[in-house]
């Protein structure tokens, strides 16, 4: 029996992110193992047997040319959408929010998303002003569905750190998410400000907080993200920092891999140029 890079990550891998394999996740290294032929026993937490049973079914289909360098994007979302296919959709309002409407051929989920709102349908999720949804953006919904949160925010806000299981996760986010935030609206708050209000960003500087610039963000309805900015001061050496704050309760909402891929989605929103 083949194994593809969701059969191991869902049925071998420890899905930990501990790290210890050299990779940031469990997904990661599942597709370095599937397409590139990575040992698995560099995963420390499997059993001998176990192992030995993989690489049995593993080399007859390095052998056959299967499965090698397979799209990590695509794998993810099948990932995803297998882990959400038992969620009906009258039961998402009350969950998760959004109104039932009755599309054209199907019902369908509408929910808030950022400025603009998403059609959560049956076999796919589309944006109702018709851009286009990446296929992460997909991954990070359907794991909103299927992670089966239901509580609102609570209001009390914590680092991404402060999560358990982050640690693999935390390099990334500061190299991915907020030094790239960092360097592009260093010396800008003006354009940070623009940036955040054309995606949907309230401003909240000084409401609780002691950043130069803080904006409120709603991805999703029970999914709020806060932007803490300090600028860079030259006379005194700080250079510009920027921080992203999540509720307490997002970890009922998302994986830590989704926070990082929603995080992710909003350096790039904010970072795409502005038109006109």
């Amino acid at each position: 029996m083949a194994l593809s890079v969701v059969d191991l990550y869902r049925d071998v891998l420890p899905k930990t992110n501990c790290g210890d394999c050299g990779f940031p996740t469990c997904l990661a290294f599942a597709g370095m193992v599937v397409s590139d032929q990575f040992p698995l026993e560099r995963c420390p937490h499997l059993k001998p047997e176990v192992v030995a049973r993989c690489n049995r079914e593993l080399a007859e289909q390095y052998a056959a040319g299967k499965w090698t360098k397979r799209d990590l994007a695509e794998d993810a979302l099948t990932w995803a959408r297998e882990r959400s296919a038992s969620m009906a959709l009258e039961d998402l309002p009350e969950r998760i929010g959004g109104e039932l409407i009755d599309g054209s051929q199907e019902p369908a989920l509408k929910l808030p998303y950022f400025d603009t709102h998403i059609l959560i349908r049956p076999d796919d999720i589309v944006r109702t002003d018709g851009a286009a949804l990446s296929r992460w953006e997909k991954v990070f919904v359907y794991n909103h569905l299927a992670q089966g949160g239901r509580r609102l925010p609570a209001g009390t806000w914590k680092g991404f750190e402060e999560f358990p299981n982050t640690v693999s996760k935390v390099k990334t986010m500061a190299k991915q998410v907020e030094s790239p935030l960092s360097e592009r609206f260093r010396g800008q708050l003006d354009a940070l400000g623009s940036a955040a209000a054309r995606i949907g960003g309230k401003d909240v500087t000084g409401q609780g907080n002691s950043a130069d610039a803080a904006f409120l963000f709603r991805p999703l309805p029970r999914v709020p993200v806060t932007l803490l900015f300090w600028d860079e001061d030259p006379v005194d050496g700080f250079g510009a920092t920027a921080k992203l704050l999540f509720d307490e309760t997002v970890t009922e909402h998302l994986d830590i891999e989704s926070i990082v891929f929603l995080s992710e989605r909003l350096r790039q929103m904010l970072c795409e140029p502005s038109e006109g």
